[in-house]
């Protein structure tokens, strides 16, 4: 891309498009933040329990490792890492602006 089209987008988004990038990966991540926080929210609500008991009562062997449950188990697993790993990285990209 050419300097003359990034001074153009400047002029268009009225600020530095380092800043506005910055900005939109944060908007980004926030959005997938939310994401996960809804499937941590909706396992909460069809276990009744928070992931670390979930993990700690060993439900999957409890239910005789069905599908569903070890499905739930991955997917709970990756929203608990996700939120973790993107509220770092949001922290990380806010010490840029």
């Amino acid at each position: 891309m050419s300097l003359a089209i990034l001074k153009e987008i400047e002029g268009i988004i009225d600020e530095p498009l380092d800043r506005a990038i910055i900005k939109a990966l944060i908007n980004e991540l926030r959005r997938k933040l939310s994401e996960y926080i809804l499937i941590d929210k909706a396992m909460r609500r069809k276990y009744g329990m928070s992931f670390e008991e979930f993990k700690a009562k060993n439900i999957v062997k409890e239910k005789n490792y069905s599908f569903e449950v070890e499905s739930d188990y991955c997917d709970w697993e990756l929203a608990i890492d996700g939120m973790k790993t993107i509220k770092e990285k949001i922290e990380r990209l806010e010490k840029l602006l």
